[in-house]
């Protein structure tokens, strides 16, 4: 039987997932935004710099949500 606790820790992870994938979302919007220019820059200096920041940034973003997914998985147990 669910007690009053349960109710309210369901409601503040549920809050808490919200958050985070807001946050996130926000984060890669504005490096995604930005990341064009920043690969032409660094390409005017070198084009392996520039594709090597352009791969970075996108292994980055698959990082952040398989460290997210280790995360719930670990607190789920």
């Amino acid at each position: 039987m669910l007690g009053i606790g349960d109710l309210t820790d369901k409601k503040s992870d549920t809050r808490s997932a919200a958050i985070a994938a807001g946050v996130i979302l926000l984060v890669a919007t504005a490096v995604l935004y930005l990341m064009p220019n920043v690969i032409v820059r660094l390409g005017t200096i070198s084009p392996w710099l520039g594709t090597g920041f352009g791969v970075l940034v996108i292994l980055a973003f698959f990082f952040v949500f398989w460290l997210r997914a280790r995360y719930q998985r670990r607190r789920d147990r």
